[in-house]
C-alpha cells in the first residue's frame, strides 16, 4: 500500500458501497473512492469474494484507528499498511 492511500476491506459489495458513501459525510473524503472486488484464494464463486474500498489521502488527515472503527461498524477492518 502506498502512502496516503487506505485500503478497507469489506465483506461484500452492499457494505463496500455503503462505507464509500458514508466515507464523504463522516470523514469528508472528496475523492470517489475505488471499489475494487478481492475474490478469496482458491474460490470460484463470486458470494466468496471481499470488496476493498481504496481511499487516497495524500494529506493524511484519516486517523487509522478511527477508520478501522468506522469500518468494524460493518464487519470490515482496515488493512495493515
Amino acid at each position: 500500500m502506498s502512502e496516503g492511500r487506505h485500503v478497507l476491506v469489506l465483506p461484500d459489495r452492499d457494505a463496500a458501497e455503503e462505507v464509500a458513501q458514508e466515507l464523504a459525510g463522516r470523514f469528508g473524503v472528496t475523492d470517489e473512492p475505488q471499489l475494487v472486488r478481492d475474490a478469496l484464494a482458491g474460490e470460484d464463486d463470486a458470494e466468496d469474494a471481499q470488496w476493498l474500498v481504496v481511499v487516497d489521502d495524500p494529506a493524511a488527515r484519516l486517523d487509522p484507528m478511527v477508520l478501522d472503527d468506522f469500518v468494524a461498524e460493518y464487519e470490515g477492518w482496515l488493512e495493515a499498511p
